[in-house]
């Protein structure tokens, strides 16, 4: 098999409008996360990270597209659009197209929304995306709870690998509404202060929203500075609870075996981990006996859900593009919130921004219903 590759890439969040302005407000230690106090979505006070509703309009008005589209739209729109033009690929029919979201466009279904409720259908969402930019393939919706984003990427490598396509494009994106923040306050998994993941006083997860967009492409020709090869990828569903991940971490160790074992890799190989680190009590204790089981418990260790929070479906992918360039710029980055450890097995949280020389990095997520996904990724000589 050739090798593929991730390439060209924005994201669309409160920290910034392109991946560069994002990742140095990161290197900086600049959260998005912001206390929110709006009825319309809690009764209560809680933080989040929210795109800024004006320069989003500012943002996509400057596409000239013609219509009425949801805020969901104008923001993976915005995002996608960005990539296509910076790959300067033209969309024939050998170009694949992928979006990953958990909810889609969910305020649709809300009384006086503007829409018909059958734009809250994803293939809807599909087709507004592909006939909106041009695409001339239908578009393949992955909507496997919050490994989403992270999944795409490896279910592109898959049709490159295939031969069905030559690149594929993946825009993934969610939004923060009142079915999804009192969809997690009914989990009592909502955080009311930063989130802290990892850490021995954590209470849960704050939620955001990002869309972010990447290229993943079979030709080395052209590749963005910043751009990575897929060694190996894996995914394994536990089937241990609705909500709850396995206690002893089973789908998550099966998934980055598999990965591994593609990607001709072991522990030792890994400069650092981008983890799910949601800060729940049992996602950060599963992804502890995790990594002990791989004997990854020493490999420098963060979560970005300090920056972002956690953005569903898009957040396995805008992960990956921080690390793209934590390898590009030699760089391990803050694991924000986190001071005391607060799992059962050690894990090396950084702690501090600092240079270091890199190679490899492991992303993985898990997710609702068991869902687990490991994708490992090299730095270009």
């Amino acid at each position: 098999m050739s090798k593929i590759y991730a390439s060209y890439n924005n994201i669309i969040s409160s920290l910034g409008f392109d991946s560069e302005t994002v990742v140095q407000n990161i290197h900086d230690e600049n959260s998005g996360l912001r206390r929110i106090d709006d009825k319309d979505l809690l009764p209560s006070p809680f933080y989040s990270s929210i795109i800024n509703t004006e320069d989003l309009a500012a943002s996509f008005k400057q596409l000239n597209n013609k219509g009425q589209f949801t805020r969901l739209e104008k923001m993976m729109i915005s995002s996608l659009s960005q990539v296509v033009k910076a790959s300067k690929i033209p969309l024939t029919n050998r170009v694949g197209l992928i979006i990953s979201t958990t909810k889609g466009n969910i305020d649709a279904l809300n009384k006086n929304n503007g829409f018909q409720k059958e734009r809250a259908y994803l293939s809807t969402l599909g087709k507004v995306i592909k006939e909106t930019l041009g695409f001339k393939n239908d578009a393949i919706v992955v909507s496997n709870a919050c490994v989403s984003g992270i999944l795409s990427i490896a279910i592109a490598k898959r049709y490159i690998n295939h031969g069905t396509y030559d690149d594929v494009f993946i825009v993934s994106g969610d939004m923060v509404s009142e079915f999804i923040v009192t969809g997690f306050n009914s989990f009592q998994a909502l955080s009311d202060e930063p989130c802290k993941p990892y850490d021995k006083d954590r209470k849960g997860v704050n939620i955001g929203e990002v869309a972010a967009s990447i290229l993943i492409t079979n030709t080395k020709k052209r590749l963005s500075k910043e751009a990575v090869a897929i060694l190996g990828e894996g995914s394994c569903n536990d089937a241990n609870h609705i909500s709850g991940p396995s206690r002893t971490g089973e789908g998550l160790y099966r998934s980055v075996q598999s990965a591994f074992k593609e990607g001709n890799v072991t522990h030792t190989d890994i400069d650092y981990i981008s983890a799910h680190g949601t800060a729940t009590l049992f996602n950060d204790e599963t992804e502890s006996i995790a990594f002990n089981r791989l004997n990854l418990g020493k490999v420098p260790l963060n979560s970005l859900k300090g920056y972002f929070g956690h953005t569903l479906g898009a957040s396995g992918l805008v992960e990956t593009i921080v690390g793209m360039y934590s390898l590009q710029k030699n760089t391990l980055y803050t694991s924000l919130g986190f001071k005391e450890p607060g799992t059962s097995e050690p894990l090396n949280i950084i702690t501090k921004t600092t240079p270091k020389q890199l190679n490899i990095f492991l992303k993985t997520a898990s997710g609702f219903g068991g869902c687990n996904t490991a994708v490992v990724f090299q730095k270009i000589k």
